[in-house]
């Protein structure tokens, strides 16, 4: 099985995309998805965004965390956004790892990863077997952006000037899809990667490469129980 990354910018459509994944059967794992569930309340992550940021980011009446409280706290602070970044990251990939190797065991051929942040983190890049990016013109992001978020044209381009350019990100790429036209066009760009991805082979050799480790390492442990066994026998 091998990985595959879906990115861009915020707000030019990534999740029409993966949904044309998964309505053809491919397993997506949404970061985004994740990152809500780690922030439950009660759960440690919970614990420690409290403990470093206060009750000022949680509603009051349900204790989950405010989303938009804690945006506007950090937005313009880098040095907490790093922390949050440090607090809820680790737990984030750890979900990510145990959904990836559910899907290994269930015979899944490749795997769609949902990750907002794949360039600017750089964490999970190197795991990536073909990246796509999914891009719009600039003007329909940041109409999309400031219909969404509610927000002003001015906090709007703060958001995206935070991220690293779509044409970066686009020519770091296997793939891109160009996400301004209409969703018939997303779609049928979309459709043409997914053919792409199911003709490739390589899930074949990831997992040969997987078989064989695991079976040198068993042929290794049972030489060593076997001379072990051997050497109390003798004496």
């Amino acid at each position: 099985m091998f990985l595959v990354a879906l990115t861009g910018g915020i707000a030019t459509g990534k999740s029409t995309v993966s949904k044309v994944f998964r309505e053809n059967g491919v397993p997506v794992i949404d970061a985004d998805a994740i990152a809500r569930l780690v922030v439950e309340p009660g759960k440690p992550v919970w614990h420690k965004i409290k403990a470093a940021f206060g009750d000022s980011v949680f509603h009051p009446d349900s204790g989950e965390l405010n989303r938009e409280m804690l945006g506007k706290l950090i937005f313009d602070d880098v040095e907490k956004r790093r922390l949050l970044n440090e607090i809820t990251h680790p737990a984030i990939h750890s979900v990510i790892y145990k959904e990836v190797i559910k899907y290994f065991f269930l015979g899944h051929n490749f795997v769609v990863l949902d990750l907002p942040l794949l360039f600017e983190t750089g964490v999970m890049l190197n795991l990536m077997h073909k990246i796509i990016t999914v891009t719009c013109e600039e003007d329909i992001q940041l109409t999309r952006l400031m219909d969404r978020n509610h927000l002003s044209e001015a906090d709007a381009k703060k958001r995206i000037k935070q991220q690293m350019p779509l044409e970066q990100k686009c020519s770091q790429s296997h793939f891109v899809v160009e996400n301004s036209g209409t969703l018939q066009d997303t779609e049928e760009q979309t459709i043409k990667i997914l053919n792409v991805l199911q003709d490739s082979n390589q899930h074949w050799k990831i997992r040969g490469v997987i078989f064989a480790t695991a079976a040198i390492l068993f042929s290794s442990i049972a030489w060593v129980l076997n001379y072990k066994y051997k050497f109390i026998s003798s004496n």
